[in-house]
């Protein structure tokens, strides 16, 4: 049993039953350990947490970098950015899910050492959105906003998606990008 084996079943029991709902013996039973046993892996559920926390961070953060090294128009970064990380997230939903909802149960402590490495992912997309308005591509008055709501509407689909719906993650991807850019009106009647 390696410590990976252990933070995938922890980052599954985190999900279905909330940080809170959880036990270590919850996260034991679930990778066949003693209670005890599991103590020998982690000293607590906040550092279960805290490394789940790390890695989802290290994971969408590395595909958006990844995105940002490119030569590619602002326009096209956004919509290959927004696809990364709807992927990284559909393909780690448990690690997502813990990412995106169960960050505020951290102590006082790791919470203060966690928000900075959420803010420098945020300023990646910040970034990104000022590349297209320095471009001229983007109008954008609000970055930090625009970044918010963008984020927002990435996040939430943890909450809905299902890979068997109709739709695949890059087609919601795509049409979210289309909204975000495009919006809704039609031209010229508002």
């Amino acid at each position: 049993m390696t410590r990976d084996d252990i933070l995938q079943s922890a980052a599954q029991v985190f999900r279905q039953k909330g940080y809170h709902g959880a036990s270590m013996a919850d996260i034991a039973e679930a990778v066949s350990l003693q209670k005890a046993s599991l103590y020998h892996h982690f000293s607590s559920k906040q550092e279960i947490l805290v490394e789940l926390l790390d890695t989802a961070l290290a994971l969408v953060s590395g595909r958006m970098g990844q995105v940002m090294e490119l030569e590619a128009p602002p326009d096209q970064k956004l919509r290959l950015a927004m696809r990364a990380y709807l992927s990284a997230l559909n393909e780690q939903g448990d690690l997502g899910s813990v990412l995106l909802l169960e960050y505020r149960s951290l102590d006082e402590t790791l919470y203060m050492r966690h928000i900075p490495n959420r803010d420098r992912f945020e300023q990646m997309w910040r970034e990104l959105l000022q590349q297209g308005v320095q471009a001229g591509v983007f109008r954008c008055e609000n970055i930090p906003l625009a970044v918010r709501g963008l984020l927002g509407a990435l996040n939430w689909t943890i909450t809905w998606y299902h890979p068997a719906g109709p739709m695949a993650v890059e087609q919601v991807s795509d049409y979210l990008a289309d909204f975000f850019l495009n919006g809704i009106s039609v031209p010229g009647k508002l």
